[in-house]
């Protein structure tokens, strides 16, 4: 079973919303300044077959497609177009920085201002939707910021890090969220009978559980910012301070059946 963060309930909402929406600003002005170092035309390693200009057209489309959920208050989520409709869309090169930079802007601003007992849809459970979708594009644009700097090359010769805390908070977005969305059961894939996969947060002491059973089969243990990486596909286990025990296998099955998509 899925075991949330201990004392992850207690936090302050609003604070936490303030907390996610300054990550979220930040994020997307690195991201900016990383494409901008990187160019347009440059290949993007952790998104195959991605340009850096795929990189802006599909996160300033996702920008822009969350605000409206805050601007709108739909009652279920807003369906898009496809992701190969998205990457044809947007600005023209020349435009493009401008145009992600503008989207993101106006994310920001409209989940600022916004009431925060605004209601709408959401995909995923949330102690309110406006915490939802801070949290949300935080992590999005965290996450693709990375895949930005990979893109550029990093200017100091290390992976892209993190707090601590937001990191925790990514990964637990990922596997109580995300994995729990798509119903993800070990015993279905390789290595199921090796029992739980662990996770742990070497520096925040934050744990989590995947899976039935009493015996960690597998255990993936890390500080938190290269965890968060290394789980959303953004590093691997040589390249970070990352030790996999038990059998690999179990955590290979995880890793293939979550699948993330924007909505």
């Amino acid at each position: 079973m899925f075991k949330p963060r201990p004392g992850q309930a207690g936090k302050n909402i609003l604070v936490k919303i303030a907390e996610h929406l300054d990550t979220l600003r930040r994020e997307g002005e690195l991201m900016a300044v990383a494409a901008d170092r990187a160019g347009l035309a440059a290949a993007v390693p952790s998104c195959p077959a991605w340009q850096v200009k795929d990189l802006l057209r599909h996160t300033g489309y996702v920008h822009r497609w969350a605000a409206r959920h805050i601007t709108e208050g739909p009652a279920e989520v807003i369906d898009g177009p496809s992701e190969a409709e998205i990457l044809r869309g947007g600005a023209a090169d020349a435009d493009l920085l401008g145009w992600f930079r503008a989207g993101h802007a106006a994310l920001v601003e409209t989940l600022a201002s916004a009431d925060p007992a605004v209601e709408c849809a959401t995909f995923m459970p949330a102690p309110t939707p406006l915490a939802f979708w801070t949290r949300r594009q935080a992590h999005e644009t965290a996450i693709h910021r990375a895949d930005a700097e990979l893109a550029a090359g990093p200017v100091d010769g290390s992976a892209p890090r993190y707090p601590a805390d937001f990191a925790a908070d990514g990964i637990d977005e990922l596997i109580m969220g995300f994995g729990q969305r798509r119903k993800y059961q070990p015993s279905a894939g390789p290595g199921a009978d090796a029992g739980l996969l662990r996770v742990i947060a070497a520096d925040t002491g934050d744990a989590w559980s995947i899976g039935d059973g009493s015996d960690a089969g597998c255990t993936v243990s890390g500080s938190a910012s290269s965890l968060y990486l290394y789980l959303w596909n953004r590093a691997s286990a040589g390249a970070a301070d990352i030790t996999v025990t038990g059998d690999p296998a179990l955590l290979a099955s995880w890793q293939s059946s979550v699948r993330i998509r924007w909505s």
